[in-house]
């Protein structure tokens, strides 16, 4: 597979990192090895999760965004903040505060990635109640589940929802109305998402279930948001835009917010990798009972837990209870905006796991792997650089490693050697004299 084909935002810092395990034993899909004292990380393996970033203690992973000098870009620039942003400031009760400070940050508009949450959450309410539908249906909001689906469990793939995520439909509704409302063309304006995690940039570069995605750039939560507070007072203005949505499209900050905004209590709605991980397992294995809908969250809490914020994943989610409070349940329903909503090509299994494009070399490879992980001690201890003794000998098969990188069978071949060479010297090794001269004791 031709790697330069890949963008990833989550990239690795080779001069930090200090050839540790952290995150080759967190890693959802194995896309983490590490040889010669550094770690490498498999392009088409990965799915911009973050969570290498997230447990990396010499902070060697690190996620890439574009910063807010892309708004010099533009000739006109659309501000989409995630609903995790509002989630990040101590006492904000008024989502307006933030949406006129964007504006004094250098934003000529703002269009709410919550607004188009409600849309979104209004054409799933839709789209359950077609008697036609594969049950339970899975989210596609969070990039990096969708993209472990396609890597990991290709089963799964048709209960995947069809729709673009609340950001994608923000920027394509918000670029139109910016067209029309200025005369400018498409390319002028510049529709700038406001980011939680890695893998939503990723999904800006290299989208699924669109050949091109209308977002212009994305910056991370953690670079606006201190810029943001010298801006943020509670005089508001009447020039001060006028919040575009209500409990519902705020809630998709934290798990569960998009599951419950259905109005449907047959959901699941997991977070955090492993348990999303957990989930898809039970799920192929048909360990689920009616069961309509599935919410997965890659990050702890949801989106406010994604790597690219600042606050407490708990503590925002504490913070974003208190602002629901007094909004609306709904300012929003779609209404002829399927061209946004609805995927332009179906998702599609990614075989990166398989060992050989030819079927019968494949099935050597499998026998073979299969060998050598028999021969291996099975403590999946990570010592060698890979993962677990599994993925050792997949690598061992693929060339990319040896069997001697186990550090338990290293021991055993050198142990062997060196009693074969004392064999042929005659040699009694010190640590068997003892025995030896036990059974030559007449008493």
């Amino acid at each position: 597979m031709n790697t330069n084909t890949f963008f990833h935002s989550v990239t690795l810092d080779k001069d930090k990192c200090k050839g540790c395990i952290n995150c080759i034993k967190r890693c959802p899909t194995e896309a983490i090895r590490v040889r010669n004292k550094k770690a490498m990380i498999i392009p088409e393996r990965c799915i911009d999760c973050g969570e290498c970033i997230r447990v990396c203690p010499h902070h060697a992973k690190k996620a890439i965004y574009d910063s807010l000098d892309v708004l010099d870009q533009f000739e006109y620039t659309i501000a989409l903040p995630a609903p995790s942003l509002y989630a990040q400031f101590n006492h904000l009760e008024d989502v307006e505060i933030v949406l006129r400070a964007l504006l004094e940050l250098g934003f000529d508009s703002v269009y709410e990635v919550a607004k188009a949450a409600e849309l979104v959450s209004d054409a799933t309410r839709h789209y359950m109640a077609r008697p036609d539908i594969l049950k339970p249906v899975i989210s596609s909001a969070c990039p990096a589940v969708t993209r472990l689906i396609r890597v990991r469990f290709p089963s799964l793939i048709d209960h995947v929802l069809p729709f673009n995520a609340p950001v994608e439909v923000a920027a394509r509704l918000s670029k139109k109305e910016a067209a029309k409302r200025t005369g400018l063309p498409m390319e002028k304006i510049g529709a700038i998402f406001i980011s939680p995690c890695p893998a939503k940039v990723t999904a800006s570069k290299m989208p699924l279930g669109t050949g091109k995605s209308a977002v212009s750039a994305v910056v991370a939560i953690s670079e606006v948001y201190p810029k943001l507070l010298k801006h943020m007072h509670a005089d508001l203005t009447s020039e001060a835009p006028t919040a575009q949505s209500g409990k519902i499209g705020v809630s998709w900050a934290s798990s569960s917010g998009e599951a419950s905004a259905l109005l449907n209590d047959n959901y699941l709605a997991a977070d955090g990798i492993e348990n999303v991980i957990r989930v898809l397992e039970d799920l192929e294995d048909e360990k689920f009972e009616n069961l309509d809908f599935i919410e997965l969250n890659a990050c702890n809490a949801g989106c406010i837990g994604g790597v690219m914020t600042v606050e407490n994943p708990y503590i925002a989610r504490t913070k974003l209870k208190r602002l629901r409070k007094y909004l609306p349940v709904s300012l929003n329903h779609a209404e002829q905006i399927d061209a946004e909503l609805n995927w332009d090509a179906p998702l599609e299994y990614t075989p990166v796991l398989k060992l050989d494009e030819d079927f019968s070399v494949a099935m050597e490879k499998m026998t073979e792997m299969e060998q050598i992980e028999q021969s291996l001690p099975g403590l999946d201890c990570g010592s060698c650089g890979s993962p677990t003794c599994r993925a050792l000998a997949e690598d061992v098969v693929r060339g990319l490693a040896s069997p001697d990188e186990c550090i338990f069978k290293f021991r055993e071949n050198i142990t062997a050697l060196v009693d074969g060479i004392h064999k042929l010297d005659g040699y009694i090794p010190h640590s068997l004299r003892g025995e030896k001269e036990d059974e030559h004791d007449p008493d």
